[in-house]
C-alpha cells in the first residue's frame, strides 16, 4: 500500500506540483489582483446559502481530482468571494491591497515555519523585533516588549492578563481562587473583546466597568474616577483602564493624558486599544490624537487596518523592560526551548506567548515598510484623512445626507434620507422609518454587487451607514461614486 498514490496525487512529483502552483498563482493575478481592484468589476457576486454550496461542491470525497479541476475550483472560490481589495468594499475596518505585503504574506505562506525559536526562523525572530521596536519608538518608548498576536482581541486579552499577572502573579500557579473581586475600566465604545477578555479570563463580565462617554464617544476621566470609587465601594480591587484610540464606530478617541492622570493616581495599568486608531502615529498632522499614548503600559496597535498591511497584522507593545510576557505565560517546555542550545536561547521567544505554533506576521509590514518608506505610509495615512474631509464636504452639498457628527478620524457616519422621508422629521415615525433605510440599501448593493458599506444603530440613533476610509488606492472619484451610488439605490424610496 506504501507504493500507491491516491488518484491524481502531486506527492513526488515536483514538475507538476510547480506548474499548478503556477496556475494557481496566474488565476489569482488575474481574478484577485487585476480585476478585484477594478471599480469596473463587482464587488461580490451574491448568492444564497444554498446555491453557494452546489455551485462549490464543497463534500471532500474519498478520491482525488484532476489538476483542471481543481484549478477550476480555485477560479469558483474566488469569483463567489467578496474582493475586499475592490476600491468600492468601504465595509470593514480593513480594505485594499499592498502588493509588497502581498509578497510578503506569499513568502510566509510558502516558508511554512512557526515563529516559537530561532532554531527554526531565524530571520522572523530578528525580524519580528526589529518590526516590534520600531512600532514601540512610534508609540514613544525607548525600550520595551511586545508580540504579533492572532488579532487585535487577542491582543486586548493578552493585556489585561499582564495586568493582572502583574499586579497578582501568584494568580498564574493558584488560579482564581486566590484572588480578590477585580475591576476593569472602560468606555462604552470600547472594543466588544474587553467583555469578551473578561469573561474568557475568568474574570467576568461583571468585573468590566463601564465608563460614560461625551457626544462624541470619549471617555469622560470625570466618570472613570467616578466609577473607580463605586467598584472600591463595592469591594472590588482596580487594576486596569482600558481607553480606546479610534473606536470601531464613531472612530473617537479617548483622552489619554487625562486618563493617564487618573490611572498613576490610582496606581492602574493604563492598556490602549489603538487597533484601529495606531496607524495615526504615523502622520506628523494627525498623531495629536493619540497625545499621551506613551504614558501607557501596554498598546494594542493593528497595521493590518489602516496600512493596509493584510491580515492578519496586529501587534501587542508593552512598556515593560522586566520580561513580563515570558514570566506571565512561560513554561519552560523543554522539547523546544532547551537551554543548553548552541545559540542565545533568548532568541527563543515562543514562550513568550500563550499560543505554541505561532505564524509569522513580521514579514508584510517589514517588506511594505522597506519599500514605501515611513513617508510614504505616512503619506497613506494623510491621504485617507484628506479623502475623509473631501467626502464630508460632498456630502454635506447634497439633499438627502445628514451627518451623525462631525468626524475626527476617517470613519464618516451618516444617514441617508430617501425622498419619502425628507422635510419629514416632525412625523412621530420619523426615526423607525429612517432606521430601516439603511439595511433595505445594504441588500440591494450587495445583490448588485455594486459596493459594500456598513451599518448599524448606536445607543438611541438609528441604523445608519458608517463609511470606512482605508483603501490607500481609494480616490475622490470613488467618494463621489459612493454617494451617487446611494442616491441610485434609494430613489425609489
Amino acid at each position: 500500500m506504501a507504493d500507491s498514490k491516491p488518484l491524481f496525487s502531486l506527492d513526488g512529483d515536483p514538475m507538476a506540483a510547480e506548474a499548478l502552483l503556477r496556475d494557481v498563482f496566474g488565476i489569482v493575478v488575474d481574478e484577485v489582483i487585476r480585476k478585484g481592484t477594478s471599480a469596473s468589476e463587482k464587488v461580490c457576486e451574491w448568492k444564497e446559502p444554498e446555491e453557494l454550496k452546489r455551485l462549490l461542491d464543497l463534500e471532500l470525497r474519498s478520491q482525488g481530482e484532476a489538476p483542471e479541476q481543481i484549478l477550476a475550483r480555485c477560479r469558483a472560490v474566488i469569483r463567489y468571494s467578496v474582493k475586499t481589495c475592490h476600491p468600492h468594499f468601504f465595509n470593514q475596518l480593513f480594505s485594499g491591497l499592498d502588493p509588497h505585503s502581498l509578497a510578503g504574506r506569499v513568502i510566509t505562506e510558502s516558508l511554512n515555519t512557526s515563529q516559537y525559536t530561532y532554531e527554526i526562523a531565524p530571520v522572523f525572530v530578528l525580524m519580528e523585533e526589529e518590526v516590534l521596536k520600531k512600532l514601540r519608538a512610534l508609540v514613544g518608548w525607548s525600550s520595551g516588549d511586545g508580540v504579533f498576536c492572532p488579532g487585535g482581541s487577542i491582543s486586548n486579552m493578552y493585556a489585561m492578563n499582564l495586568a493582572r499577572y502583574q499586579r497578582y502573579p501568584d494568580c498564574k500557579q493558584r488560579g482564581l481562587r486566590g484572588l480578590p473581586p477585580l475591576a476593569l475600566f472602560t468606555s462604552k465604545e470600547c472594543h466588544y473583546s474587553i467583555k469578551k477578555g473578561a469573561a474568557f479570563l475568568g474574570l467576568g463580565t461583571d468585573s468590566v466597568w463601564i465608563v460614560k462617554t461625551d457626544e462624541r464617544g470619549k471617555m469622560m476621566p470625570e466618570d472613570l474616577e467616578r466609577q473607580i470609587s463605586l467598584a472600591e465601594a463595592e469591594g472590588a480591587v482596580p487594576f486596569l483602564v482600558s481607553a480606546t484610540s479610534g473606536t470601531t464606530v464613531l472612530g473617537a478617541f479617548d483622552p489619554l493624558e487625562a486618563i493617564a492622570d487618573v490611572c498613576q493616581r490610582h496606581g492602574l495599568w493604563l492598556h490602549v486599544d489603538a487597533a484601529w486608531g495606531g496607524s495615526v502615529l504615523l502622520s506628523q498632522t494627525h498623531r495629536h490624537l493619540l497625545d499621551g499614548i506613551q504614558r501607557a503600559d501596554s498598546v494594542a496597535w493593528n497595521p493590518h487596518k489602516l496600512l493596509a498591511a493584510g491580515l492578519q497584522c496586529s501587534a501587542l507593545l508593552l512598556r515593560d523592560t522586566s520580561n513580563l510576557l515570558r514570566r506571565c505565560h512561560g513554561s519552560q517546555a523543554s522539547y523546544l526551548f532547551q537551554q543548553d542550545k548552541f545559540y542565545d536561547v533568548a532568541l527563543d521567544t515562543g514562550d513568550k506567548m500563550v499560543q505554541c505554533g505561532r505564524r509569522v506576521d513580521c514579514l508584510k509590514l517589514w517588506l511594505m515598510w522597506k519599500a514605501q518608506g515611513g513617508q510614504g505610509l505616512e503619506q497613506r495615512v494623510d491621504r485617507a484623512f484628506a479623502l475623509a474631509w473631501y467626502l464630508v464636504e460632498e456630502l454635506k452639498k447634497r439633499e438627502g445626507f445628514e451627518l451623525v457628527i462631525e468626524p475626527e478620524f476617517v470613519n464618516v457616519c451618516f444617514w441617508f434620507v430617501p425622498p419619502s422621508l425628507r422635510g419629514k422629521q416632525e412625523n412621530p415615525d420619523y426615526s423607525e422609518r429612517l432606521a430601516k433605510v439603511a439595511p433595505v440599501l445594504k441588500e440591494r448593493m450587495v445583490k448588485e454587487g455594486s459596493m459594500m458599506i456598513g451599518y448599524q444603530p448606536h445607543g438611541t440613533r438609528g441604523n445608519f451607514f458608517r463609511m470606512v476610509v482605508a483603501n490607500p488606492a481609494l480616490t475622490r472619484a470613488d467618494m463621489d461614486f459612493l454617494l451617487n451610488e446611494l442616491e441610485r439605490l434609494g430613489q425609489d424610496l
